[in-house]
């Protein structure tokens, strides 16, 4: 059987709730217990490094993609099982993509925003139709349903475009559902 690989899109801070940090190591640890091969920014900080790490630490692949310009804000990564560096964000973003099977968002910021709305974007324009998960932390991500809720009632979107995407709690429910959509 072919390994997968699971792109995390997450913040490169931790944020104010401890959640955010725990489940950041618990996906990294269950993403090599599957043996899936994390895909990810390659920061050594934040949500970003805490996924990476612990992936690592229970014997996971990593593949962690950074642009030039980010490799001493985000403090590159280099012991990762594979480490690209890129020249800038979309060809970042391309090649993290291109080599994923599946996509999950943890909490972030306007980065994991932008890298989240394009890939719904390109599963809404059927350009792709791999799995895309929200893990929901703490109801962190309610406010962005709702946003898409509000988008979709005020007719600037079909009510399919909520179909692209799953809301998941905790990596239990997340790794149950990307086991059924990668087999």
């Amino acid at each position: 059987m072919q390994k997968r690989s699971v792109c995390v899109y997450c913040g490169s801070r931790d944020g104010k709730d401890p959640a955010f940090a725990q489940t950041a190591e618990a996906l990294g640890a269950e993403m090599a217990s599957q043996n899936w091969r994390l895909v990810y920014g390659a920061g050594d900080i934040g949500l970003m490094g805490r996924v990476a790490r612990s992936c690592q630490s229970a014997g996971g692949e990593t593949f962690g993609v950074i642009p030039t310009h980010l490799m001493s804000k985000e403090v590159g990564k280099t012991d990762l099982t594979r480490f690209v560096v890129t020249e800038n964000m979309h060809e970042r973003k391309k090649v993290m993509f291109m080599n994923a099977d599946a996509i999950v968002v943890l909490p972030g910021g306007a980065g994991s925003l932008d890298e989240f709305f394009e890939v719904l974007t390109w599963a809404q324009l059927a350009l792709h139709a791999k799995p895309i998960v929200l893990l929901n932390v703490n109801e962190y991500w309610s406010p962005l349903v709702a946003l898409i809720d509000h988008i979709v009632d005020n007719g600037f979107a079909d009510a399919s475009l909520k179909d692209l995407f799953v809301v998941k709690a905790d990596v239990q429910s997340a790794t149950a559902f990307l086991r059924d959509a990668l087999s």
